[in-house]
């Protein structure tokens, strides 16, 4: 049985979380701050430690700064837990070395399948280790372990390139021999139906890969991207990455397992469009676009009708008449093109 080391300062979080770990098979010891996880840690040596980012006494950063200087922790592999979703605070965790970060309120599958994955690949990397087979020496630039030291060389090494809103990164069609990160900004995929009428088929934010719909050289974009706010990408070429994953699988198995992800989402948008009522299609909608956008719920929205439309797979007449049902049961409050969530709970039962 796998040890699990929880650091949680929130009573009420830690039983719980601890519980569905303790469910899911894995022996789970807790610390109430990051001072007393630092100790449960190196006397405990779990297998994987996930933790809160925000404790008093120790935060979480210093938590992982402290287990990384000692050769007896370092190894372990590290979930972030946090309500903190910016970008910065995301990039900031994972280049102290953390493995994961998920954001509070997270879903139960979430933490388990991250859980799981860390301690796959922990156990994969140690039968690299223990492979006897030679190796090199001396470690380049382009010799990378995880997803997120390849983000970080999309940011230092990729061309970057900048998009108002509205404007084209691009079309269905095209020929195109870059993959993209988003540094700032949102964006949609779409394709046009036979009638010409526009089909969402992905939206993406800060910290998102963009353009593996087409990876292969040559080979035209199956979908087109446009900023919906302004957007600065870095990008690098198809034939550079290819030559970063074939010299580091352990990054080709993390983004193979993200790209699966991302069909996973895409099928339960589709599932949606064709089977829920419009009343559940637009209220599922204005959620999805407040998350992606990073809103709270009583941040306005500022995202054109056509779009949310889209999204919903249904008529803009129809999501007008919904969003103005909405409006007089209070649900949302309608400010020019601004939409603002008022009751969030109630919206995410809608039927």
């Amino acid at each position: 049985m796998k040890k699990l080391l929880l650091i949680e300062d929130d009573k009420a979080l830690r039983e719980n979380t601890a519980e569905l770990l303790e469910l899911s098979g894995y022996d789970v010891i807790t610390a109430p701050n990051g001072r007393v996880g630092i100790d449960m840690a190196k006397a405990n040596l779990p297998n994987i430690i996930v933790c809160d980012i925000m404790m008093p006494e120790v935060d979480g950063y210093g938590v992982l700064e402290n287990l990384a200087a000692d050769e007896n922790t370092n190894h372990i592999p590290f979930i972030f837990l946090s309500a903190k979703t910016e970008r910065s605070e995301i990039r900031k965790g994972m280049d102290l070395g953390a493995d994961d970060y998920l954001t509070k309120p997270f879903e139960e599958e979430d933490l388990i399948s991250a859980v799981e994955s860390r301690l796959a690949k922990a156990e994969l990397l140690s039968k690299i280790a223990q492979d006897n087979s030679p190796k090199k020496e001396e470690v380049t630039e382009e010799e990378m372990h995880t997803l997120n030291e390849l983000k970080n060389f999309f940011d230092d090494n990729g061309a970057i390139a900048n998009f108002n809103q509205g404007e084209t990164i691009y079309n269905e069609g095209a020929r195109s021999n870059k993959i993209y990160l988003i540094l700032k900004g949102v964006v949609k995929c779409y394709k046009m139906d036979e009638e010409g009428k526009e089909l969402i088929t992905a939206l993406y934010r800060p910290d998102d890969f963009l353009g593996f719909t087409s990876f292969l050289n040559n080979m035209p974009c199956q979908e087109t991207a446009t900023a919906i706010e302004k957007v600065e990408l870095a990008g690098i070429s198809k034939d550079r990455l290819k030559v970063l994953l074939e010299e580091n699988h352990d990054i080709s198995i993390e983004l193979m397992e993200l790209l699966t992800n991302d069909i996973t989402e895409i099928k339960g948008q589709l599932l949606q469009m064709a089977y829920s009522s419009v009343r559940k299609k637009t209220a599922q909608t204005l959620i999805q676009f407040a998350e992606i956008l990073n809103k709270k719920p009583e941040d306005p929205i500022k995202i054109s009708r056509n779009d949310l439309a889209s999204v919903a797979g249904i008529a803009t007449e129809s999501l007008i008449r919904t969003l103005s049902g909405f409006k007089k049961e209070g649900l949302i409050a309608i400010e020019g093109r601004n939409i603002r969530i008022l009751e969030l709970k109630a919206l995410e039962y809608v039927s």
